[in-house]
């Protein structure tokens, strides 16, 4: 039969549950505003029953219970909406990377406005048609130097601008390398502090948290899976212990690399290998992203001076990421040994512009005469000084012309001042096709229509990938927000329910201490009240 005490230890550990769970209760309410804090739970077990099967047990209809005790206390999280956020992360870190970049692309470029290439060209091209009509007016030649240098200063300006954010975007890029393998280390740093508690039963819930805050943050920096590794050894871990984090790049589909390339390894014999990733760059252009044990290269240790062989290059830089949107923008090297990227792009072809527009002005040039008369044979536009290659970097006007606009070519044929046949002909530029220049042999096949279809071309290019990209970071927005709205909804501490979890369990608790009253007075009854008759 049981004990005569047996009452009090099924209250006893009621109260003693119920205490815990309030416990518990106080920790969600404390953290409530706390950034990544999941909220726990007691997870209620009924304890061994009373009695055990056996021949000899008591004459009971049947098992009496022996009350409750805490199994765990567990995190209220779906593992499920954790993998679609990470998912949404990376492609808020990708698009949110490539329309910042491209942002910028569009204020320098300023399009359409009155001081972009466009208005000033066809200011330059109305100069020349106003010289054309009047090649003897000292102002129109006046105009047509100081609009000249205006296309020169803007093309200056265009390159020096794309360039100084390329640059920046460089920096960006070894800044954002260093976080991802600062968010490894600390990660794994807390796989070491989770793999001593979970062996001896516990559940180390705050440090779950604040590891899975930090693979968010890694999701948003670079694509990657997560996979929970238990060690084949691993003492009286729990069985819904979490275990420790393997951390493995995949590509942009979400595909593993081939062979798998893992950023944290996690072994089952419970050791962790943790490597770093470093970019390499070479001028304008990443080169390849290597990634290597830390035991092989320390955090200050010199990285070798050349792209060691197994590092991703070209086409297996297609990881997602904030990472992935700073290479694509800033250019890669593909494995053809040409150079991709937004701004190489943009800065290739502001440069294939400049030096066919004045290649061409300036052959069309030296054909003219000068206002005296005589054959100019001056280039209007000019560039390097040693080499003479002109580029966007260092187009200018010829400073014989800016100091004297009578050197101006407008004429053509006899020489005459009157005459305006090659202004009109470096007037007819504006719409002539590249296939037609003079100088066609020594421009880029990649230049098509006319310099202004051209540039039209390359501008409404722009237009239609920044919009892409700003739509779809919005779009990855709305999803992102949406997923973490029912993850908080699963997660996040309510503090009306945890009000009323904490009468709940108040009552609970004073109800088992009740019950230890009712008990201690039968027992009192017994042992003080019973067998007196007759004294």
């Amino acid at each position: 039969m049981a004990s005569t005490f047996f009452g009090l230890e099924t209250a006893k550990r009621g109260m003693f549950t119920q205490q815990g769970a309030l416990y518990v209760t106080g920790h969600n309410i404390s953290n409530a505003n706390t950034p990544g804090y999941t909220r726990q739970r007691v997870d209620f077990v009924t304890t061994t029953p009373f009695s055990s099967p056996g021949m000899n047990r008591p004459g009971y209809p049947g098992q009496l219970g022996t009350g409750v005790e805490a199994g765990a206390i567990t995190r209220v999280r779906d593992s499920f909406l954790d993998v679609q956020l990470r998912t949404q992360n990376t492609n808020l870190g990708f698009y949110g990377g490539m329309t910042e970049s491209l942002v910028k692309m569009e204020e320098i470029m300023n399009e359409p406005s009155s001081s972009g290439l466009h208005s000033v060209m066809n200011k330059f091209w109305n100069s020349l048609q106003t010289l054309a009509n009047n090649t003897e007016n000292s102002g129109a030649r006046d105009v047509v130097t100081s609009t000249g240098q205006m296309v020169a200063d803007t093309f200056n300006y265009y390159y020096n601008s794309l360039t100084r954010v390329q640059n920046d975007l460089g920096s960006q890029i070894d800044v954002t390398a260093k976080a991802i393998n600062d968010t490894l280390n600390s990660i794994n740093q807390l796989n070491k502090q989770i793999s001593e508690v979970e062996p001896h039963g516990m559940l180390p819930n705050d440090l779950y948290d604040q590891r899975d805050m930090l693979v968010d943050k890694l999701s948003g920096l670079i694509n990657i899976k997560v996979t929970k590794v238990k060690p084949d050894h691993y003492g009286n871990a729990k069985e819904i212990a979490d275990g420790l984090y393997n951390i493995e790049l995949v590509q942009k589909d979400g595909k593993p690399y081939d062979p798998p390339i893992n950023l944290l390894e996690v072994n089952r014999d419970g050791t962790s290998d943790f490597k770093q990733l470093h970019v390499y760059k070479d001028g304008n252009k990443v080169e390849g992203v290597y990634i290597d044990s830390i035991t092989n290269f320390p955090p200050n240790a010199e990285l070798p001076t050349d792209l060691p062989a197994d590092s991703l290059t070209g086409d297996q830089m297609n990881f997602s990421g904030e990472l992935s949107a700073l290479i694509q923008s800033f250019g890669y090297e593909t494995e053809d040994g040409t150079v991709k990227g937004h701004y190489p792009e943009m800065i290739d072809n502001i440069n294939k512009m400049a030096q066919a527009f004045a290649a061409e002005f300036n052959l069309v040039h030296k054909q003219g005469y000068e206002l005296n008369g005589g054959k100019s044979n001056l280039d209007f536009f000019l560039g390097d000084p040693d080499t003479g290659e002109i580029t966007a970097a260092n187009i200018k006007v010829n400073s014989v012309i800016k100091n004297d606009p009578s050197k101006i070519a407008a004429g053509l044929g006899d020489g005459n001042a009157g005459n305006n046949k090659n202004a009109q002909a470096l007037a007819d530029l504006k719409t002539k096709a590249f296939s037609e220049y003079l100088s066609k042999d020594q421009i880029d096949p990649g230049l098509t229509g006319n310099i202004d279809s051209f540039y039209q071309g390359i501008i409404g290019k722009l237009g239609v990938v920044s919009q892409s990209a700003a739509q779809d970071y919005s779009n990855s927005s709305i999803i992102a927000a949406s997923v973490e709205e029912r993850r908080q909804s699963v997660s996040a501490v309510s503090l009306d329910e945890e009000m009323i979890n904490m009468i709940k369990f108040q009552h609970a608790y004073n109800a088992c201490a009740r019950n230890i009253t009712v008990v201690d007075e039968m027992l009192d009854k017994i042992i003080n009240g019973m067998g007196i008759v007759g004294r």
